[in-house]
């Protein structure tokens, strides 16, 4: 009902045009809207448009504020609370790993942090801190979209009682899983009737816009998983992981392999679901092994490539990108980072979960 975007927008306005801080500012409301519910695809969708017609209009490289837009969205993908981190708590619950679900939220989100960060400055953002404007970054001239920059002009006027209303709805939420425990399945349930009875929501819009493809390949995928497991498949996936890995090397492996196919797959969907079942079986015929070490590299090894133009979060930057960006560059440059962040996950889960756990 408009209450994100306009969320959103003030976020924008407070950095007062220095187009040094507007990717960082990108990437914590991206992290904190994909942590507080949505998730990471559903936060990707809604600020990628307006982050990268920002960027067009400030002069910020399109690649650079996709790196911090989609590595935000994905630093909160594993929330308790967020569908990403249902799944994984879910499938991880059914492997033997219980009660993790914040030690797999911050573990994520600290890698995330790191190399968004590393890579923005590594890749010329600290030069973008030179350079400010006192325009405001969202203007009536902009090169987006009409539609946009309609929606734009409405996100910036004032909050309205309904969208105050969604955001205590949203707050109470959030308390109500941390501190008392709610079903989050439930709890949002709840909060959708209450925002529906009161007619601040359109119940018919909000049903078109679910992601019901996802909804359908991730149950699909739990039915092949559980085909897998009873016809042996499962186990041959995991005597082939067990064959290029040891228990010193295991955390770099499996977030090398996890990442590799996550480029072109959904980590939620289809990568995590199918290597988080393999770990017992993967510490058994490695003769030992730490359960949480191994579930945390393919977590982080998996969502780390996401940013590739062939991932969703990753399409949908450079979908967003500005009329004047050379789109097959931009696709060329995320393809590289989406790669080389395969090789980066299986070295930093391999440091951190394998050589320091």
């Amino acid at each position: 009902n408009g209450t994100l975007e306009k969320v959103a927008h003030r976020a924008v306005l407070g950095c007062r045009g220095n187009a040094g801080v507007i990717p960082i500012m990108f990437f914590f409301l991206a992290a904190s809207l994909a942590s507080i519910g949505p998730g990471n695809i559903a936060a990707a969708a809604l600020l990628a448009p307006m982050a990268m017609v920002v960027a067009g209009q400030v002069g910020i490289p399109a690649f650079l504020m996709a790196i911090m837009v989609g590595n935000g969205a994905n630093a909160g993908s594993l929330s308790p609370i967020a569908p990403t981190g249902i799944i994984v708590n879910g499938v991880m619950a059914n492997a033997g790993l219980v009660g993790f679900e914040w030690h797999n939220y911050f573990n994520n989100l600290i890698a995330h942090t790191a190399v968004a960060f590393v890579g923005y400055f590594l890749l010329g953002g600290w030069r973008l801190f030179k350079r400010s404007s006192s325009d405001t970054p969202i203007s009536e001239n902009s090169t987006a979209p009409v539609t946009q920059t309609s929606s734009m002009n409405q996100a910036s006027q004032p909050f309205e009682p309904r969208h105050i209303v969604t955001l205590g709805v949203i707050g109470a939420l959030v308390v109500g899983v941390i501190f008392f425990k709610v079903h989050v399945g439930m709890g949002a349930f709840t909060g959708a009737v209450l925002l529906t009875m009161l007619k601040l929501a359109d119940e018919v819009d909000a049903v078109r816009n679910m992601p019901w493809r996802v909804i359908m390949l991730v149950c699909g995928v739990t039915v092949l998983i559980g085909l897998m497991s009873r016809t042996g498949g499962l186990d041959l996936f995991t005597s082939y992981l067990a064959r290029f890995s040891s228990q010193g090397t295991v955390t770099g492996v499996v977030a090398f392999f996890t990442g590799i196919i996550s480029i072109y797959s959904s980590t939620s969907g289809v990568v995590l679901p199918a290597f988080l079942p393999t770990i017992p079986g993967l510490i058994e015929q490695q003769g030992g092994g730490d359960a949480l070490a191994i579930a945390s590299a393919m977590n982080v090894g998996g969502h780390l490539v996401d940013v590739s133009p062939l991932s969703t979060i990753g399409a949908l930057c450079l979908a967003s990108a500005p009329a004047t960006e050379d789109s097959r560059a931009l696709f060329n440059k995320l393809m590289i980072w989406g790669l080389s962040m395969s090789v980066v996950g299986g070295l930093t889960c391999w440091l951190f979960f394998g050589l320091l756990w």
